[in-house]
């Protein structure tokens, strides 16, 4: 049964991550309905992002390879990052530990999913990244910087920002997708020093590596359908479960 639940916990972690419907709304409803026997929390969650960064790297190798020619895109990549970084840097603390009740996750579904509808109704949706600069993808930055409240999502609100300066439905989660790789690579890297693995029992590590291989397939997944389906669809269903959700959580959870 632990191995079962760690398969669930895999495929969620996995597809929310990328679908714009918050991986941290999900997982607060499976951690108050599954109790999964890991003493070692971090690494846990560690290791579902590194497989999540494997999943995207993976997916965009031809566009991460492309950005060796193309210095002014990588430019931007990394300038989109730095809002994100600075916030998590210096608030961390407060974020973790007063944002992450269901009372907030509850509002920030909702509110995300109020900003896919109205987005999708007034963005251009005509540029392509070529006419992105640093003002535009600054925008898009601090807009990665609100994820980090749980509930946000990070996909969510980048996609919505892309959507905000003009970008085509289909470039913006792609550019979203790929602004992810040093910001997943960046937050994992930084919990390193705080990992006990030598403190892992036989099970733990089992359940790990069940939870990591369930995870990089559901997020490798979730990123070539979903880019497929936003080629002719909107955000606005995705708003819709957000609205569901949020008041799942409310009835149940606050």
């Amino acid at each position: 049964m632990d191995y079962f639940n760690a398969i669930i916990f895999g495929v969620v972690q996995g597809i929310t991550e990328f679908v714009p419907i918050s991986s941290s709304g999900h997982l607060v409803i499976l951690h108050r309905i599954i109790d999964l026997p890991i003493q070692n929390e971090l690494a846990f969650d560690v290791i579902l992002h590194f497989a999540s960064l494997l999943a995207v790297i993976l997916f965009f190798k031809k566009e991460i390879l492309g950005l060796i020619n193309n210095t002014k895109f990588l430019l931007l990549i990394l300038l989109s990052t730095i809002p994100a970084g600075l916030i998590g840097f210096f608030l961390k603390d407060f974020i973790e530990s007063s944002l992450r009740s269901p009372l907030v996750i509850a509002f920030t579904l909702f509110f995300g999913g109020v900003l896919f509808l109205i987005f999708e109704k007034i963005g251009k949706k005509t540029y392509n990244t070529d006419k992105l600069n640093w003002k535009n993808v600054l925008v898009v930055g601090f807009a990665q910087a609100l994820a980090l409240v749980p509930g946000t999502s990070r996909s969510g609100i980048t996609i919505t920002a892309g959507l905000g300066i003009g970008l085509k439905r289909e470039t913006a989660v792609r550019f979203s997708f790929l602004m992810s790789i040093p910001i997943i690579l960046g937050a994992s890297l930084v919990k390193i020093p705080e990992l006990e693995f030598n403190s892992l029992q036989k099970q733990e590590i089992y359940i790990l590596l069940i939870a990591f291989a369930f995870s990089f397939l559901s997020a490798f997944l979730a990123i070539k359908y979903f880019i497929k389906f936003t080629k002719n669809h909107s955000l606005n269903i995705f708003a819709m479960y957000r609205f569901i959700l949020a008041f799942i959580i409310l009835i149940f959870m606050v």
